[in-house]
């Protein structure tokens, strides 16, 4: 027996606004790691952020050599309907046909996207991490098999696609890390490559997380727009397209708590945003309702320390150690990831020496690895 699992996937988002909003006539090229094998590929795109239709002129997907270079031998066009080209409304989101695709466990693949109009890069999303980067490229670059040096650059900006399906054996399975920053950062791909460390894994780790974004609230102004959706315009959405998936792990709810500051700070950002504790903890709930309607086991990871940040006050320290407390009490879940206890020091406000990335917030990369073995020994108890 076989079946669809998605082997990578990213949230979609909003891509900060810019002047130069629009690109034409460039590839972008990702490589994404499968944690197992499999005989076909689907691929998901999504506009859903985007307010105009986007175009995508011609797709391939090919084995990758390095992050740069693909292999010719295997290179496919992705079609859609059976046509190479395809259009996704404002708001739209679609998939690709089967591709017919030998996929090897713990290879690479490349997906290239060609846009050769003017094209609104609005629905997208910013990720970093080991397995987590990109290319553009000048030019039609679908099938070169080396992407020219002087023509190409670098981005962690995810545009338009969103997952990556692969059809394996009915015991693949994938774990969703849903957040914000936090999980858009390192700690999933660790996640994905300690669970490749075994050499019969069926498992994939699919990342839905964008920087800024909230439990509860939204940004109605184009200056944080790129904070992305609030909780009840996102979760759904998201781990509903997920194939395959029967875990999802929840790490959410600072951001709620350190940006309000008073309009007489910041005219977008009121002190009436911060909750309390428990419109946090009823948030949540609507996660966890929503997660058990898909059959999804949910695991609820607690708030890392804040001491030090530039908005860090007792009463935030106090909010956020209150929610914690609600996170692992929480009895409907299969279980509570404690991450806060993981990374933090002896003074539990802070995070223990070299797991602090240097702003107070965000963790180092060893604190990244250190959340992802705690996640992984949570997840495989059973």
């Amino acid at each position: 027996m076989s079946k669809w699992v998605t082997v990578w996937g990213n949230a979609t988002s909003v891509a900060e606004r810019r002047p130069e909003t629009y690109a034409r006539d460039i590839t972008l090229r990702y490589p994404v790691t499968c944690a197992f094998g499999g005989d076909a590929l689907r691929l998901h795109f999504s506009n859903f952020c985007g307010t105009e239709p986007v175009t995508l002129t011609r797709v391939s997907v090919a084995s990758a050599v390095s992050d740069r270079e693909i292999t010719l031998k295997d290179a496919a066009v992705v079609t859609f309907g059976g046509s190479e080209s395809v259009t996704i409304p404002a708001g739209g989101e679609l998939f690709s046909d089967e591709i017919p695709f030998r996929v090897k466990p713990k290879s690479k693949i490349s997906v290239s996207i060609y846009l050769k109009d003017f094209t609104l890069m609005r629905s997208a999303v910013v990720i970093t991490g080991p397995l987590s980067h990109g290319f553009f490229s000048l030019g039609d670059r679908v099938f070169d098999a080396v992407l020219p040096i002087e023509k190409t650059r670098t981005t962690s900006t995810f545009y338009f696609l969103t997952g990556v399906d692969l059809f394996t054996s009915d015991q693949g399975r994938c774990v969703v890390c849903y957040g914000d920053s936090i999980t858009a950062q390192s700690w999933p791909d660790y996640l994905s490559l300690q669970c490749m460390d075994d050499p019969y894994n069926k498992t994939a780790v699919v990342r839905r997380a964008a920087s800024g974004t909230r439990v509860l609230r939204e940004y109605e102004c184009i200056t944080y727009e790129s904070y992305g959706l609030s909780g009840r315009h996102r979760f759904e959405r998201e781990i509903s397209a997920v194939s395959g998936a029967d875990t999802v792990i929840i790490q959410q709810g600072i951001n709620d708590i350190i940006h309000p500051v008073g309009t007489d700070v910041n005219p977008f950002r009121p002190m009436s945003d911060l909750p309390t504790a428990e419109q946090l903890a009823e948030g949540i709930e609507y996660y966890i309702d929503t997660a058990k309607k898909y059959g999804l086991n949910v695991y609820l990871g607690t708030l890392l320390p804040i001491y030090g940040w530039r908005t860090y006050a007792p009463f935030r320290e106090e909010l956020k150690n209150v929610f914690n407390g609600m996170l692992r009490a929480n009895k409907r879940v299969a279980g509570c990831i404690d991450f806060d206890k993981a990374l933090r020091g002896e003074n539990t406000a802070m995070f223990a020496d070299g797991f602090d990335s240097g702003d107070h917030l965000h963790p180092s990369e060893s604190a990244y690895k250190k959340m992802a073995e705690t996640a992984y020994s949570i997840i495989n108890e059973k």
